[in-house]
């Protein structure tokens, strides 16, 4: 969100070193704010400004940006998508400088980006002190429903041997265990380091795989790994049956969808248009999109964004 996203989900610091590193690993090369790092698209429209939309690289961030940009282009707004940028450490630059206007964000890691020592873990709370904590020239509209936190994930087969329904319970074999997950997973507050405070689990060793993508799923099923980060609303989960570990002592904050914006950007238009977006997104309704993206006809994010779209009223 959370994923680390992400977000988490995902969740936060934001150094230029890691945001190469995080490039790296994610196969980039270059500039990931140039053209190339998404499909671009023009709509005419009545704003007078283009607005750039933006993605993390996992399917859940792209097909929401993808409803983000396909309802106001419907808007009359002008549109450029830039997607599957990378984590948070990479697009956040853009969003910040200006290059990047418009993204989908999850409250609980973007709180931890900005004010890394933020304790707030209720959904009301973690949303009023992320208003306060973001940069003047930014800002985030309504919060929906739908939520998509950062989890601990296990097998059955560790869980049942284990005895483990939560993190808590997993802390005195953490030592035996390899963690997967994102690269940036293992740095972030809520990542290794929040895990570690919070339960006094410390993993033997970490593999650094994607952000809730097919290799740390490949890596969990296959037992190269007997923990990873997953993001709840993955399809995966329930493919695999796989347990999400609870998480007694909320380390993982609230992480409710919502759109990061640039603030000269966010006209009465466009928020009225992703406001109405985020009335109708649910958590319920999240997992359906990524199960529908991961289906057998393997459908593209911005299809996936079409159907959810018209089924909701909003194309």
């Amino acid at each position: 969100m959370m994923r680390s996203l992400l977000p988490r989900r995902p969740a936060v610091v934001v150094l230029a070193a890691v945001s190469a590193l995080t490039l790296a690993a994610c196969g980039g090369g270059g500039d990931p704010l140039a053209s190339g790092g998404g499909s671009g698209q023009q709509s005419g429209g009545d704003a007078a400004q283009t607005i750039v939309v933006g993605s993390a690289n996992f399917p859940e961030s792209q097909i929401l940006a993808e409803i983000y940009a396909q309802a106001l282009s419907a808007k009359g707004v002008t549109i450029e998508k830039r997607l599957s940028i990378g984590s948070r450490e990479t697009y956040m630059p853009g969003l910040e400088d200006g290059s990047i206007d418009l993204i989908p964000e999850y409250t609980g890691v973007l709180l931890q980006y900005f004010n890394k020592d933020a304790t707030e873990t209720e959904p009301d709370a973690v949303y009023t002190a992320l208003q306060a904590a973001l940069p003047d020239t930014l800002t985030v509209l309504e919060r929906s429903e739908a939520e998509d936190k950062d989890g601990v994930v296990v097998t059955r087969e560790t869980a049942t041997r284990l005895n483990a329904k939560s993190i808590a319970d997993l802390a005195p074999n953490c030592g035996t265990l390899v963690f997967g997950g994102a690269p940036e997973f293992q740095t972030r507050p809520d990542g290794i380091p929040g895990i570690a405070e919070t339960y006094g689990c410390t993993f033997a060793s970490y593999q650094s795989l994607d952000a809730g993508g097919p290799l740390t799923v490949s890596a969990l099923s296959g037992g190269d790994i007997q923990a990873a980060n997953l993001f709840t609303t993955d399809a995966s989960i329930e493919t695999n049956d796989f347990v999400v570990l609870e998480d007694p002592e909320n380390n993982f904050a609230a992480q409710n969808v919502l759109p990061l914006i640039n603030k000269a950007k966010a006209t009465d238009n466009v928020k009225a248009t992703l406001n109405a977006i985020s009335a109708k997104l649910t958590t319920e309704g999240l997992t359906k999109l990524n199960a529908e993206a991961d289906g057998d006809a393997k459908p593209s994010p911005e299809a996936v964004a079409k159907n959810w779209l018209s089924q909701n009223g909003l194309a």
